[in-house]
């Protein structure tokens, strides 16, 4: 089988990639033909987007050999602005300055004709859970298997769910080796009413042992509030020279404006607003600070059945999707008539 490998965190790293090379070794091991196309950096929480305007240059990732040092495996490799020459038989995979969906779609489309048609896109291992809607719905490695599902291609997003961050490779490997094993079985067990499948491997001891589980997603949303924590900002601390140098001319103008006017000659219309009027703003920064407690309390309150509950058992999960936004099931048929809307009248389709 030729499959493509993409994910949303980039080339290996102990950092934040630690998984991906020892899935496209474990499927190579089973006798596929592998293809990769990662992001150069890390792109999570990406979904399925497209950077519009931007022009995509690959550079070429050329994997070291995976290794076990000192009980986890290693992430080494080195990047070229060129690609290797046709005589060369070393390994090289691509990376690109955009988002997985990208990738999917540089993948399929641009290059590894040679090696004859994609069969299979999987995007992963993600580093981390992807699993309720709310981390589902923002997920690139989710977006990635979106992306080729609409392209018309089989497709499976996979995540690893860590417990903690040891990476230990005898865990790892038996993750990517029943990864290897659950992909093949899905890709011969197709259902046809699936676009993709999003599965989700806990990284716990002897997990090729333990079940897996078909599961339906659980919806859940996030409750305390914004995923974004403020900061003040100290007055100039971002201000590039011309943007002090455009403030100081500003104030220059106002304050000469007022000379020549012969002092304050009250509000000059379409310069100063009067009380009560426009809102002011308190220049601040924002950092990504998502409340993951939202999530896990959402599982612990939850009924068995769903992925976030089969995680967090040590269990595989596995959840087919339609890549899709399903309408909401109902009645909603007929024009809507906004006639008499804001006239005080009932609008007819409210009518009881």
């Amino acid at each position: 089988m030729h499959i493509l490998i993409t994910n949303d965190d980039g080339p290996p790293s102990d950092q934040s990639s630690p998984y991906v090379h020892s899935l496209v070794s474990t499927l190579q091991a089973h006798g596929h033909t592998v293809s990769v196309v990662l992001p150069h950096t890390q792109r999570s929480w990406i979904g399925k987007a497209h950077l519009v305007g931007h022009s995509i240059k690959p550079t070429y990732f050329r994997p070291g050999p995976l290794r076990s040092v000192n009980g986890r495996l290693s992430n080494s490799g080195t990047t070229s602005t060129r690609p290797l020459p046709d005589s060369s038989t070393d390994e090289e995979w691509i990376l690109v300055d955009s988002t997985p969906a990208s990738c999917v779609q540089i993948g399929l489309f641009h290059y590894f004709e040679k090696r004859g048609p994609i069969d299979l896109v999987v995007s992963g291992p993600n580093y981390g859970r992807n699993s309720t809607a709310v981390f589902s719905l923002s997920s690139g490695t989710i977006g990635g298997a979106m992306e080729a599902a609409v392209c018309g291609k089989k497709s499976i997003a996979l995540s690893y769910a860590f417990f903690d961050r040891n990476h230990d490779a005898a865990i790892i490997t038996g993750a990517s080796e029943l990864s290897a094993r659950l992909i093949q079985h899905l890709y011969d067990n197709w259902n046809p009413d699936t676009h993709l499948y999003s599965v989700n491997v806990p990284l716990v001891e002897n997990v090729g042992q333990r079940k897996i589980l078909y599961t339906n997603m659980l919806q859940n949303a996030w409750q305390s509030g914004s995923c974004f924590q403020p900061i003040d900002v100290p007055s100039g601390s971002d201000d590039s020279p011309s943007d002090i140098e455009a403030q100081i001319r500003k104030q220059e103008e106002k304050l000469g404006r007022k000379e020549l006017l012969g002092g304050d000659s009250g509000i000059e219309s379409g310069r100063e607003t009067p009380a009560g009027g426009h809102i002011r703003y308190t220049h601040k920064h924002f950092k990504w600070a998502p409340h993951f407690k939202d999530v896990y309390q959402s599982v612990e309150e939850s009924e068995p059945g769903n992925d976030g509950w089969a995680v967090a058992q040590g269990y595989t999960s596995v959840t087919p999707l339609r890549a899709n936004f399903m309408h909401t099931p109902g009645d909603f048929k007929g024009e809507i008539t906004l006639d008499n809307v804001g006239k005080g009248n009932v609008p007819e389709e409210n009518k009881a």
